[in-house]
Formats: structure tokens, sequence, C-alpha cells
């Protein structure tokens, strides 16, 4: 079956560490968040980036670019018009699964008239799978759909913050850059969830928004740390990124911060034509193309492609 299992085996042999509440409107009031937490960052310089070494784990990432850039892309048609599809995670699994803050509920899956569906790598927070992931790949599959993945990042607690520190490209010797190793490993930990789970996508959205029971904390170029070492670990293993979130929740959580990706935007419990209003420039979260907008309706997380989007597909999409 294409090129994963042998993507997957790479994982293993580099040893990478083996869903959100989408679609809720914006609150009233911004969440309460916690103090940002000082870890134990060791002797410290005033270097908050690269240390500028690419290192083993660089060419090992470099090497996955490179078979992954080899799988089959799917060849998908340009279309014309909007394309509606569907997101799923862990709030449709069978009831009972997942962690305890966030056990699955059954919801219902998508409905028959969905073209594509994104598919959620996490069970909230980072470092928690989607406890049923390959059941849902299998879903998408039997239906040869168009599919892509999502995932949720979250600050770290104090334990993980320590054991992570200095874990990836970023130098350890100062929060910001220990922020961003977690958030490189937060993406590795989904990278190697998504490989066993055999999802195939050119892209993957990083989901952006206050995660109850996981709060980001108060310091909002601290919580953009972790955002941007995620982005990190993506691009180096050789995906596309985007954006999930509204302008509200990514300004509550990580200010002013941009990466000038696509973006995903949430338009709440509405309508299929108020997400498509979200395509506009008057929604924009930070400063990236609209791709994806998505609704809420019957129980479900309802997606529409914005317009001129369906006439590069492929680039977005892999098809089944």
């Amino acid at each position: 079956m294409r090129r994963v299992a042998s993507v997957a085996t790479l994982f293993v042999l580099l040893g990478v560490a083996a869903c959100s509440e989408k679609g809720a409107d914006e609150p009233d009031a911004a969440p309460s968040t916690q103090a940002t937490q000082e870890g134990k960052p060791g002797k410290h310089d005033d270097r908050e980036g690269d240390t500028g070494e690419p290192g083993e784990e660089a060419s090992d990432l470099a090497d996955l670019a490179e078979d992954l850039a080899n799988q089959d892309s799917g060849n998908i048609p340009p279309r014309d018009g909007e394309i509606d599809g569907a997101d799923i995670s862990w709030p449709q699994c069978p009831k009972g699964m997942g962690i305890p803050e966030r056990r699955t509920q059954g919801l219902p899956m998508p409905e028959d008239d969905a073209e594509f569906v994104v598919v959620g790598l996490t069970n909230g927070p980072g470092f928690t799978p989607n406890p049923c992931l390959a059941d849902q790949v299998t879903w998408v599959q039997d239906r040869a759909l168009m599919a892509a993945a999502y995932s949720v990042v979250s600050y770290p607690d104090a334990a993980t913050l320590e054991q992570y520190s200095w874990d990836g490209p970023f130098d350890g010797s100062n929060l910001k850059g220990q922020l961003r190793n977690v958030g490189y490993q937060e993406a590795r930990f989904n990278l190697d969830t998504m490989i066993s789970a055999e999802l195939q996508t050119p892209i993957i959205w990083i989901d952006v928004e206050p995660v109850p029971d996981f709060e980001w904390s108060a310091d909002k170029a601290a919580n953009a740390a972790v955002v941007e070492g995620a982005a990190r670990a993506y691009t180096d293993a050789g995906f596309s990124i985007g954006i999930y979130s509204t302008p509200y929740l990514w300004e509550t959580v990580v200010g002013g911060y941009s990466l000038g990706v696509p973006e995903w935007r949430a338009a709440g419990q509405t309508s299929r034509d108020e997400a498509l209003n979200r395509c506009g420039e008057d929604w924009s979260i930070q400063g990236g193309a609209a791709i994806l907008g998505q609704w809420v309706e019957g129980g479900r997380d309802h997606n529409v492609t914005c317009p001129d989007v369906a006439g590069d597909l492929g680039r977005w999409f892999h098809q089944y």
C-alpha cells in the first residue's frame, strides 16, 4: 500500500517518540491561564533561536522529507467551485476511550456528501494520540475520500518542559528555546502517530486555541515558542503547514505572532454561508491565505473549501 510502510519503518529506526473541541464560538472573555513555568533551563545566554548546528536529527529529518516526497500524491484533478467536507478526531471515537480529561464521545461520522475529511492526530493536548486514528483512516480509505491531518498544540507542564528542554534543534539554555524544543517533540510524536496509522497528507494543520484542563501560560511570547517549534518539526519532515483557529483565539494564545501560512478558519455554530464568509480578509488569523471554512451543525463539524482552492486540491489533500 503505497510507501507509507517504509516511512513508518524509518520512524522506528530513528527512535521518534510515540481533538480539540473544534467549532466552538469565540468566548465572551479570555480563558484563565497559568503562570509561565520556569523549568530548569541551566546556564542562560542571550540566544533564543537555533543552535546553528544541523546535527544528526536534522539529517534524519532530511532523509525522511526525501522519502515522503516520493509518495504518490494522488493526482487530484482541478475542480471549479467550493467542495464540502468534514473533520473528525477523538470525539468521533467510540465512547469511553482516551485520556480522562478527554473521554471519547461517539459523535457521528461525516455525512455522505463529504468529499474530504481532515483527521485529528491528538486526544486534545500534545503527546496524547487520537485513540481510534487507525480506524478513522480506514473509514476514509474505504470511501476513497480526500484526506488531510490536523493536530492540537499545547503548553507543557513542568515535567514535560524539563524532559524535552534540550531535545531538539533549538538552544535549551533559555526558556523560549526549551519551549520550542517541546513544540518540536509534540509534532514529532504526532508524526509517528500519523505514519503508524497510515494517514497520508501533504499538509498538517496546527490547531491553536485554548485547551481546557491544559491551559496556556499567561506569556503569549512563550506560547508562540511552542507553536514555532511544532511548525519547525513538520516542515523539517517535508510537510506543508497551516493554522486552524479564529482571530480572537489566536490572539488570546499567541498575541501578534505570525507564521504567514495558510489558514483554516472556524465559524462555530453558524452555517455554510458564514463559513464561506470567513474566507474573507476581515477574518485573517495571522496573515495567511484562507483555504477552509468550518462550521458546526447537527452535531458534526462541517467544512468547505474557500473560493479558488478547488483548482489545486493536491496541495491540500491526499486522494485515497
